[in-house]
Parts: C-alpha cells; structure tokens; sequence
C-alpha cells in the first residue's frame, strides 16, 4: 500500500520516471574530450576492413566508424578525432597512461583484461574466432595437419596464447615465429619465412584479399580455435565517459533493429513510434542523461549510419573483405547482435 501510495504522489507531483533521470555528471575523460575538440582513438591501422588508412589515405573501417561515431555522439561532428596507430603490445599502455581516449583495435574481451589492467570492456563490435592460413602448396586442408609447423604470431596477444593451447591440447608441436606488426608477420608469411600466420578470421579473410598476391594461392583453414569477442576499452573508474562509449555502441546496432538508416534518417524523424522519438531525441530526456545532445544518436546514424551499413561497406559483401554477417548479424536473424532497450 505505501509503494502505491508513494507513486501516486510522484504522479500528482507532475513526475515522470523518464523526468527523474538527472544528467550524468562530468567525468575526466569526458571534460578532456570536450575542451581540446576531439577524440583520440587508438586503432591497429594496418587491418582492412578494421582500420587502416584507404588509398586516398582516409582512415576506414568498422572500428574507425566506432570512434566516428562517439565523436558524432560528442560533438555533432565525426571529423572531430584523431588516430593512435598501436600494436598489440602498446595497445592497453597508451589506454592506461591517458594516450588515447578510447581504444577501438579488435581487442578481444577477456577476464583478465577486465579485471586487471585498470580498463572496462563497452560492448561486442564484432564476434570472431581465430583460424589460420596457409599456401596451398603446402598441401594442408585441416588445422589437425600443422604438426612441426613453423607459425607467424604477434606478442602479446590472445591469438600467442591460443595457439599454445590448441598445439597442446592436439598433441602437436609447432615452431612460433613471433613478430609484433602485421605487415611484417604478413612479409614473413608470404616469403615463407613461416608455414602458417594465425590470427582472428577476420583478419585474415581481410589480409588474404588484400595484402597476398595472389589471393587464390591462400587458404584459410576451416577450424577456428577460439571465441574472440571484440569490442572497445575505455579506462576504469570513469563512469560517464564508459555510459557514453556503451551507449554510442548499442545505438549503432538498435538503429539497424528500427530500420533506421543514413538514407532515411530525417524522414524518421517525423515518426509516431515513441521508441524512434526516444532514439533521435524527439522525446527529449535521453541525451541529457548522458550529458550529450539530445539528438547524439541521430548524429551517429546521419554520419556513419546503422551497424548492417558499417558492417557492409568495411567487411560486407559490398567490401573487398566480403564477409558474411554470420554471428555479427542481428538477433532477430540468427545473429548475436543484440541492444539493451534505450529507454
């Protein structure tokens, strides 16, 4: 009787649940970002489709959009970042040390990532797993047939530590040629310096149509040996400027799950469906709990637009990586992808 009682008080008050969300108190990270005008990101920079800079040398991929897209939620303006090309090694240093406001490099998501390097995972950008590739003339059909292999690997990194765990578990030995840049795993590999490179799928169906010549002489190897959930990092202990990264994430995907594109975005404007008027900042409430623009999330899908567009044009079908969605679909189509109700 009280709890009724208490509600209908909120209610003659004039109160709404939506009413009593107060905006998000500034954080460090966030009021750093506001006063020198951009984000910085850090990025691989070498991994097509990922990031890596065009031929026009424009930086592109599904994880330069995720910062376009927080500078979009910050600013109104995607332009306003900038890049920290980092390998694996120096990736969570440069977060940690205040390098980098954020850091969107395919990192996969760990416990011990989570719990002890000061850093808090925002969210799954892409759901991956690691395989392998090798020259055909090598002959091998089967990851189970690499035994006495030699394999390119970088430091540091998931990918070193499943491959020790796979070659044991399958009662094989391997030789490890470890090297931390890409393009120079990719320069060993190719000038069969290395039987095998290893690394998430992803990267290598990207690194196969892009950086081997030519392609048809590679093969991925059907087996993957791992879950590598991949998503952005920010630094612990800073709530607000965790909410906005989360949030920018989940946006791009519940944009895609209301229909909403770049194409049609101003014309959603005008909808009646109150979900899509939370969403553009119709009804307003939603920006100012974060301490942003009401409109944040109709600047992110203005600009870069839903997730399914950022997947096509960097991974898709449409891309020269050519992937299919798979895992990284939506939930109502088989996929993974999923966003908490923005309400």
């Amino acid at each position: 009787m009280r709890i009724r009682t208490i509600l209908a008080g909120l209610a003659v008050g004039g109160l709404t649940l939506a009413g009593l969300a107060a905006p998000a108190i500034a954080g460090a990270t966030f009021d750093a970002v506001k006063a020198k005008g951009f984000v910085q990101c850090g990025v691989n920079g070498s991994v097509a489709g990922f990031s890596a800079p065009n031929s026009q040398g424009l930086w592109t991929g599904i994880d330069v959009d995720m910062c376009r897209a927080v500078a979009a939620a910050m600013f109104g303006d995607s332009s306003k970042i900038k890049y920290t090309a980092l390998t694996a090694q120096q990736r969570f240093v440069a977060l940690q040390s205040g390098e980098i406001d954020v850091l969107t490099r395919n990192v996969t998501q760990t416990l011990l990532r989570d719990a002890s390097l000061g850093l808090r995972e925002t969210g799954v950008n892409f759901y991956d797993g690691q395989g392998f590739i090798v020259n055909k003339k090598l002959g091998v059909k089967s990851a189970k047939e690499l035994n006495g292999s030699t394999v390119c690997v970088q430091p540091g990194t998931t990918t070193e530590l499943n491959l020790s765990d796979y070659f044991r578990k399958s009662n094989m030995t391997f030789k490890a040629v470890v090297i931390e840049k890409v393009d120079e795993n990719i320069a060993a590999f190719s000038s069969g310096r290395c039987d095998v490179y290893t690394t998430d799928a992803s990267q290598l169906a990207a690194i196969r149509v892009t950086a081997l010549n030519p392609p048809d002489d590679y093969i991925i190897l059907p087996e993957r040996i791992s879950k590598e959930p991949l998503g952005p990092m920010v630094r612990q202990g800073d709530d607000q400027w965790y909410q906005i990264v989360k949030w920018v994430l989940l946006a791009l995907k519940e944009a895609e799950e209301l229909g909403i594109t770049q194409t049609n975005v101003d014309e959603m404007l005008k909808s009646e469906d109150p979900v899509i008027k939370r969403f553009l900042g119709v009804t307003p409430g939603y920006g100012k709990a974060l301490g942003l623009d009401e409109k944040w999330a109709y600047w992110i899908v203005k600009q870069i637009g839903n997730y399914g567009e950022s997947f096509e044009r960097n991974l898709g079908k449409g891309s020269p990586v050519k992937l299919e969605r798979g895992l990284n679909d939506l939930w109502t189509k088989g996929g993974l992808m999923y966003a908490i109700p923005l309400r």
